[in-house]
Order: C-alpha cells, then sequence, then structure tokens
C-alpha cells in the first residue's frame, strides 16, 4: 500500500450521517494501513452552489483537524501549487505531484493528511 490512496465518498449517494461515518473509518483503516494521504472524492453536489455532504464532510474535517487522525486539509478547489498548505504537503509527499487534480481547481475533492 502506498502513502496516497484515493477515497470515494459519494458513491452510493450516501446521506451526510452516512458519509460522516464513512469518513471516520476511513481514516482510521488509513492510518493503521500506512498511508499517509486521503483523496476524498465527495463530489460538488448538483445545486450549482456546493452540495450538503461537500459541505458537511468539509465543517467535519475542519474540526478534526490536528486530532482523531486528521492532520492537514486542503479543499480542492484550493490544491494548486500557489497554495502554502498545498506546497507544504507536496514537499513531505512528493509522490503528490503526479495527482491529476493538482492546479484543476476541482470543488468537488478534499485532501486530507492521516496523522
Amino acid at each position: 500500500m502506498g502513502r496516497v490512496a484515493q477515497i470515494r465518498i459519494k458513491d452510493g449517494m450516501p446521506t451526510v450521517a452516512e458519509a460522516r461515518k464513512r469518513l471516520a473509518v476511513e481514516i482510521e483503516h488509513a492510518r493503521r494501513r500506512g498511508v499517509r494521504v486521503l483523496k476524498l472524492i465527495h463530489g460538488y453536489g448538483s445545486s450549482g452552489v456546493g452540495g450538503r455532504l461537500r459541505a458537511a464532510l468539509r465543517r467535519s474535517l475542519a474540526q478534526a483537524n490536528g486530532r482523531h487522525g486528521v492532520g492537514r486539509v486542503v479543499f480542492g478547489e484550493n490544491w494548486s501549487i500557489f497554495d502554502e498548505v498545498t506546497r507544504s504537503l507536496l514537499d513531505d509527499y512528493p509522490e503528490l505531484r503526479r495527482d491529476p487534480d493538482l492546479d484543476r481547481l476541482n470543488a468537488g475533492l478534499t485532501i486530507v493528511e492521516v496523522r
């Protein structure tokens, strides 16, 4: 298993509660397997202004930052070499430089460091 893994949280159209539970389980599994970075695919939402799932998961991650196995977090629209947190993650995990979404400003994903 590599240090980076991708999780498609949006698959199966979970409720916010189901997605939050799955996120917590996935973070714990990643930590146990030695995965250091998760790329969460949560989608943007069909409303055109961002969906409930995206907003709820990001709130959960912001609240957990530094606790519950969550380190640095970068929202997809900031996943750019021009973002300071992104650059620090790229320095620590050079394999992330190959991520096809880097510099694509994709609001349907979030990058999460696992601790």
